[in-house]
């Protein structure tokens, strides 16, 4: 993996991520092409580490401004809003954890098993589904198939709601819904949630990527912890953290990536195109089986 693959996978994280077309699916897709380690290795780990720290910046950088007016507007707001986006936040984990545990639990009784490095097998890890590209088509064939009525839904009637109580629970539960799967944009899905639940289009927008400066740094900080983990049970901490400087420069660029993707999709948003990105995942979905097919 050298400074060249790292800066082609940041941008493609930069503009996928903030996109709703799964980034981790187009990143998955591209290191495979590339000849790269797969996603549970350690290097990569680091590196997906970096590169969505470097868009978590950019979410911030972009929305700051439309969050001082609708959640730090004033005191009574923030609590209004911080209100619905726990809620939000605890729906995800409510959807997410019991689903990740039954699919962890399916894989130890089909035998779908890690290894320490005494050889043993404690358990099963999500993680070793993401590389899965057949997984990954179907992922992006649904959330395809969500924004597509999402996005006709829209043309049709212009939503005007806040993001109440009850938008903003469905919204958490779609998102812990799609957390599990790679695939299943995030963006996409909660976005899409919001749009068919009558919610204004800008506010469906912020109110997705606020979770999103929730949840990504409890998902950074998994996969710190899963790194360090196989740091200690493999001993190749030096070699990994070697690559911490090009990664560092991925995180970088996978931040300005991700400035232009923003602008990218409220433009789009606003223009009544949102069904134009299910259009993408359909196409994009057939073709990622089209590679599974062909054994990557």
């Amino acid at each position: 993996m050298n400074l060249f693959h790292i800066l082609i996978l940041a941008v493609v994280q930069g503009l996928a991520e903030l996109l709703p077309v799964s980034s981790s699916a187009h990143v998955i897709v591209v290191a495979k092409l590339l000849g790269m380690p797969p996603s549970s290795k350690p290097e990569m780990t680091l590196l997906i580490v970096m590169l969505h720290t470097g868009t978590m910046f950019a979410v911030i950088l972009y929305f700051w401004k439309a969050w001082k007016s609708s959640i730090f507007a004033s005191r009574a707001v923030f609590k209004q809003q911080a209100v619905r986006l726990v809620i939000a936040t605890m729906l995800t984990g409510a959807v997410a954890l019991p689903l990740k545990m039954g699919i962890e639990k399916g894989m130890e009784k089909s035998g779908y098993l890690i290894k320490d490095a005494n050889g043993k097998t404690p358990g099963a890890e999500i993680e070793l589904l993401f590389d899965n590209l057949g997984l990954i088509a179907g992922a992006l064939a649904a959330v395809g198939v969500l924004i597509l009525i999402a996005g006709l839904a829209q043309r049709s009637t212009v939503g005007d709601r806040p993001v109440g109580i009850r938008e903003a629970a469905w919204i958490g539960a779609i998102q812990g819904l799609c957390l599990p799967f790679r695939g299943f944009s995030r963006s996409g899905s909660t976005i899409s949630a919001g749009l068919l639940l009558g919610v204004l289009k800008t506010r469906a927008e912020e109110f997705s990527f606020a979770l999103a400066v929730i949840i990504t740094p409890a998902i950074i900080g998994r996969e710190v912890w899963r790194l360090i983990k196989t740091q200690h049970e493999t001993g190749v901490g030096e070699a990994t953290w070697g690559l911490f400087v090009p990664s560092l420069a991925g995180m970088v660029c996978a931040f300005l990536a991700g400035l232009l993707a923003l602008k990218w999709l409220s433009r789009w948003l606003e223009g009544g195109r949102w069904y134009l990105f299910g259009v993408y995942c359909l196409i994009a979905a057939s073709v990622v089986f089209t590679l599974h097919c062909r054994g990557y």
